[in-house]
């Protein structure tokens, strides 16, 4: 009985179950490794030196505007508490070439901070109005306000929402002459399609909202953050959006408008440009600083020179490594049967 149970556990005799299958090993002789680390060398070299010239093509413009130096143009915009509008003056010696990406930039911010991340409702950002009214204890302590109101959105990333705006414009023989930014698709697909939902009602979308309030920090509840387009209001605000999407450093910037549109699609012509700023947003008292920035993008996207020179580092590597595999090989070879 016991010869009988273990054949019929046995495996089929087939070369698959007894793995008799045929296989292929590679033998790694001085022949083969050499020359396939001076090809991996030379690949990786050329694809360096291409991304190091493409990424020197790209045009970046940062200007700092936080205002921490005395003589800054928003130095007497550092008190937040009142409203404040400075403007920044530049210049450009030639063409800025489009389409051009303005962003926001941000230094000393830890977004990446746990409790921080973690502060927020996302069945309040699913839309499901349930949440509104009891919103998740991670949002503590922007749950409840003082009259123990439900905050929506809650949280602390929500509230940090960064809000100060922008104008620029072009001076043409004295005048200034508005540039058109777009607002429009500066958040990610999935974040705008997916992610973040507003609540189905039958009324307005501010009728969603009754018997809650705004984050403290807003100057105007979620349903009212864009007063030119009731399309882009609610949890599917574009800028609310790349807000919430944490950055991983602390030093960081986001996207906030592109400039695509009518004169400008080309890129921004050279000349005088003045960009008029709503100082909000406090950041000394955490030591951080902010900044904008004007760049364009190349097939590889952004200003970024060190993947260019990672593989010009990694492919040298390469041939210098084979030449003294090579080296050794000419001096320590031994006869074919001794191997």
């Amino acid at each position: 009985m016991k010869n009988e149970g273990e054949m019929a556990n046995r495996p089929d005799n087939t070369a698959f179950t007894q793995q008799r299958l045929p296989a292929w090993q590679p033998v790694l002789s001085a022949g083969i490794v050499i020359p396939g680390f001076v090809l991996i060398g030379l690949a990786f070299i050329g694809i360096g030196v291409a991304l190091f010239v493409t990424s020197q093509k790209i045009q970046v413009l940062e200007t700092d505007y936080t205002g921490a130096e005395q003589g800054s143009p928003c130095y007497d915009c550092r008190d937040t508490s009142v409203p404040c509008v400075c403007r920044v003056n530049f210049s450009l010696s030639k063409l800025f070439e489009g389409p051009v990406f303005f962003y926001y930039g941000l230094s000393n911010y830890f977004q990446n901070y746990r409790q921080y991340g973690s502060s927020r409702d996302d069945d309040q950002l699913s839309g499901y109005t349930s949440a509104f009214t009891s919103p998740s204890e991670t949002c503590a302590p922007y749950q409840y306000n003082s009259q123990k109101k439900p905050i929506v959105p809650c949280g602390s990333v929500a509230n940090s929402m960064f809000n100060d705006s922008f104008k620029l414009y072009h001076v043409v023989n004295g005048q200034p002459r508005p540039v058109p930014l777009d607002g429009k698709g500066i958040a990610w697909w999935t974040d705008y399609n997916i992610k973040y939902r507003n609540p189905t009602v039958n009324g307005t979308l501010a009728s969603a909202f009754a018997d809650t309030v705004k984050p403290i920090n807003w100057p105007r509840p979620a349903y009212d953050l864009d007063t030119t387009d009731p399309s882009n209001n609610g949890f599917q605000n574009q800028d609310f959006i790349v807000w919430m999407r944490r950055a991983a450093l602390p030093n960081f910037r986001k996207l906030y408008r592109r400039i695509t549109e009518g004169d400008y699609a080309n890129g921004l012509p050279a000349g005088n440009y003045t960009l008029e700023i709503t100082y909000n947003y406090p950041v000394l008292a955490f030591d951080g600083r902010k900044k904008v920035v004007f760049s364009n993008v190349s097939w590889m996207g952004g200003k970024n020179q060190f993947l260019g020179i990672a593989y010009l580092v990694i492919g040298s590597l390469c041939i210098v490594m084979s030449v003294v595999m090579l080296i050794v090989y000419a001096k320590y070879k031994f006869p074919e049967d001794e191997l």
